[in-house]
């Protein structure tokens, strides 16, 4: 069971219930996929609601590694979630609600 205290959510891909997390070592994941962007730079980003598909997948997978799944992006844009891409989207939403508090995306 995911624990937000901890910054963890539960998804739903590809008919499955998983755990997301953004560890320390998932965020510094992140800040080198998005151009070494800090992390205040990258939650200022995502509040924006702008979201790319790919933005999508680096954060979905970076969840996934964080919490110890070994799925790479690869992996993550071939999965499906229920809702389509609105629930991607959902759930990007979420983890990062729950990693940086308040409504992130």
């Amino acid at each position: 069971m995911a624990n937000r205290h901890r910054g963890e959510i539960e998804a739903v891909l590809d008919g499955q219930k998983m755990t997301l997390v953004l560890t320390l070592g998932a965020l510094a994941e992140l800040e080198q996929a998005f151009g070494g962007e800090d992390m205040l730079v990258l939650a200022s980003r995502f509040e924006t609601g702008r979201i790319s598909a790919m933005d999508a997948v680096r954060i979905i997978g970076a969840g996934l590694r964080g919490a110890g799944y070994e799925r790479s992006d690869e992996d993550v844009a071939r999965m499906t979630a229920e809702g389509g891409a609105a629930g991607f989207i959902a759930i990007v939403a979420d983890l990062l609600s729950a990693t940086f508090g308040g409504s992130a995306a």
